[in-house]
């Protein structure tokens, strides 16, 4: 049986990467909540706020990979980082995925998110962004 060829990219990281990256996954998840703060109830910024907090978890799972393995994944499949992230925390993975589902729609889509979507992306972001700013 030959070994399987794993095309997954990941790139090592140190403390200065879990650091930039968790900044980042900070000031997208601040930029996020200050939008909405800044818009109320206007339900226009939905997709705008939800990119934000797909940014902010992305960044936030680089930031739990790069201190827990010393390395995160990297590449164009998101589903990478959702497989590599599992190895360390799965209601983190789990949370990522769900913002990764709503990356697309949010970003490139021509219908606007639901408020109840809205809701579940803050919710993901926010425990991604907790969990890696407690390492």
């Amino acid at each position: 049986m030959t070994p399987r060829n794993d095309k997954r990219k990941t790139v090592d990281a140190g403390k200065m990467q879990w650091q930039g990256r968790l900044v980042k996954a900070q000031q997208f998840l601040q930029a996020a909540d200050d939008l909405r703060e800044l818009y109320k109830d206007d339900a226009s910024i939905a997709d705008a706020a939800v990119t934000l907090y797909v940014h902010a978890g992305i960044a936030a799972a680089d930031a739990l990979c790069a201190i827990s393995l010393g390395k995160y994944a990297q590449g164009e499949n998101h589903q990478d980082s959702v497989r590599l992230l599992a190895t360390v925390d799965s209601a983190a993975s789990k949370s990522l995925e769900t913002l990764l589902h709503m990356k697309t729609r949010a970003g490139y889509g021509y219908d606007p998110i639901s408020n109840t979507k809205l809701l579940q992306a803050e919710r993901a972001a926010r425990a991604i962004v907790h969990k890696a700013s407690t390492q």
